[in-house]
């Protein structure tokens, strides 16, 4: 039955059944009798696995084919027309030969098949942010998991009316052939291409697909911006709410960050912290001339290991109910899951996440390292009472971090937003297991956005650099090092809880509550302006970790200038000045 009038929805809808040759074709409404039925059905071909009902209700466990378990940045490809559009960062091929290749692959895949025609929104449907689409798969996992992860089904529709402004996502696991699999976005037609694989991060189109690579095209020429970022909520003792976005490559704390928990003596105090988002947001010029953000996503698509009652609380107790587990350890015993890092007590009688009988003892991952759950937002104890705010909630600080053991310092402020685009374009880290290749070697990556920004590098930082100039009351902007270590590679910030000790510094910085000391690199704080209460460190210890190694410095502006020299004109001038800057400061 369709669910819709629209001539554009209904065409394309029926274009591309003619292209992969379903058996029956099933429309989306987003009710739960109809969702009920394909969780089933899903359970009955094993697509998915029921967990106990009285300990994780509602709650299934999927696992990927063992060949398919992450990202695949070398298979995701920007089609725009011309090559120099998509830039050095990201993988290119012409529009039109990608379409023929695709198409060979996508033709009669269905067969056999049931079509599943999902109408999705990212952000609260009917708001201003709102941007919809309309995602084809053959993967009730997929139907399930954008149940959780986006706002589905007729209303989506109703919201669309007759308009041909929506997303096209076109997605099959087809054969799930690796040598076949391609990630592809063609940002002037609006349309995203999933092929050959049925992880999270390649098949729900409506997460970085849609709402980082097609959104940073739309905002751009919109004048907004979509960013890889968390929206965290700190409310002081005085019951203020202040805001901030934060950019962090993966595994470097940014899902402790979004759902941070107060240290012991800031939660008597009356601190206490929100999350409106944990990787995405979508930034706006408000009427009062300041930065406001929402978080365009409905769920979180977190890493399993490591979620701990220790390490991230509130993370895990969003999973305790109505979520789906990918490629996790299965607890035989009270069919329940597990993951390296949950707890020390791993289940004796189980299956690892390729399904097999599993010895703890053995020295073997029971979890994939890049496993996964995808769990509604508002099973998130601290969800911020802003999530489902159709105006957002205004930006006061945007935090830059990643990985580093010894060049960044633990905080340092950008002189002003021109310098605060340098800060963030620069930013490097080292590699983690969330996406395939070599772990441990820094790499640049961009505000966090290299594998996500769907255009041209330097056309990305011009945006950024214009949006600053439509801004009266721009954000202060900040980086961040949770990382650093001492010369036996211990780190010498205790992190977690703690970082909310940088960030009250970050708050009273951007309201002129605080003072700081000027560094070659940016504004740091003085070391008695952190407190340091209920903690072991010193003001020296502290003086230890906002140090700047000159030279360590000099040898990050080689590296920056070699980085820099692969976007050739496209390069802002600004930037190219704002190390220049750099560079003098440091002689």
């Amino acid at each position: 039955m369709k669910l819709t009038d629209n001539v554009h929805i209904l065409n394309w809808v029926d274009e591309m059944a003619a292209l992969v040759k379903p058996d029956k074709i099933m429309w989306i409404d987003g009710s739960e009798e109809q969702l009920e039925e394909l969780r089933r059905e899903a359970v009955s071909t094993g697509e998915l696995i029921k967990l106990n009902e009285e300990k994780l209700p509602g709650s299934y466990l999927h696992r990927s084919d063992v060949n398919d378990v992450a990202r695949v940045e070398g298979r995701t490809f920007i089609c725009s027309k011309k090559q120099e559009d998509a830039g050095p960062t990201n993988n290119w091929m012409d529009p039109k030969e990608m379409y023929e290749k695709l198409y060979a692959i996508y033709d009669g895949c269905m067969k056999g098949r049931t079509m599943y025609v999902i109408p999705y929104s990212m952000g609260v449907i009917g708001s201003d942010f709102a941007k919809y689409g309309i995602e084809i798969t053959d993967s009730i996992y997929v139907v399930v998991s954008m149940q959780i992860m986006t706002r589905m089904g007729k209303k989506v529709l109703d919201a669309i009316g007759d308009s041909a402004d929506f997303i096209k996502g076109l997605h099959s696991k087809a054969e799930l052939d690796p040598e076949k699999r391609y990630i592809a976005h063609f940002p002037e037609d609006n349309t995203i291409m999933s092929v050959n694989s049925g992880y999270g991060g390649n098949v729900l189109l409506g997460k970085k697909c849609f709402a980082l690579r097609i959104a940073s095209t739309l905002g751009r020429r919109e004048d907004w911006m979509a960013e890889h970022m968390l929206i965290l909520g700190v409310q002081n003792p005085e019951g203020e709410i202040r805001y901030v976005c934060g950019a962090f490559p993966s595994a470097c704390g940014k899902t402790n960050l979004a759902m941070l928990i107060p240290p012991e003596e800031y939660r008597k105090k009356g601190w206490k912290c929100w999350t409106v988002g944990d990787d995405i947001a979508w930034l706006r010029i408000g009427p009062d001339g300041r930065l406001w953000a929402v978080n365009p996503e409905n769920g979180f698509f977190g890493v399993a290991p490591g979620t701990s009652e220790k390490s991230n609380p509130n993370a895990l107790a969003a999973t305790r109910k109505n979520t789906i587990f990918t490629n996790v350890v299965r607890n035989l015993d009270d069919n329940t899951v597990w993951w390296e890092g949950m707890d020390k007590n791993p289940p004796r009688n189980a299956e690892n996440w390729k399904g097999e009988k599993w010895d703890c003892t053995d020295g073997s991952k029971g979890a994939h390292p890049n496993s996964r759950f995808t769990a509604p937002a508002v099973n998130c104890p601290c969800i911020s009472p802003e999530f489902e705010s159709k105006t957002g909630v205004p930006i006061s600080a945007i935090i830059f971090g990643g990985r580093r053991a010894k060049t960044a310092p633990l905080v340092y402020q950008s002189r002003d937003w021109e310098h605060g685009v340098f800060v963030g374009s620069v930013m490097a880290s080292e590699t983690t297991a969330a996406a395939t290749g070599a772990v441990g070697v820094v790499r640049r990556d961009p505000m966090a956005m290299r594998p996500f920004c769907g255009y041209n590098m330097g056309d990305y930082w011009q945006h950024w650099l214009d949006m600053g100039k439509k801004l009266s009351d721009p954000p202060k902007i900040f980086n961040v090092n949770w990382f650093r270590t001492d010369d036996e590679g211990h780190f010498l910030w205790p992190g977690f809880g703690d970082n909310l000790r940088v960030v009250e510094w970050i708050l009273a910085r951007c309201f002129g509550e605080a003072d700081a000391v000027e560094t070659e690199i940016g504004y740091e704080p003085k070391p008695e302006d952190i407190n340091l209460d209920g903690t072991d460190l010193s003001p020296d210890d502290l003086k230890n970790i906002l140090g700047v190694d000159r030279e360590l410095w000099r040898e990050e502006c080689k590296g920056i200038r070699e980085y820099y020299s692969q976007f050739g004109d496209r390069l802002p001038k600004k930037l190219a000045e704002e190390l220049e800057i750099l560079e003098n400061k440091l002689k």
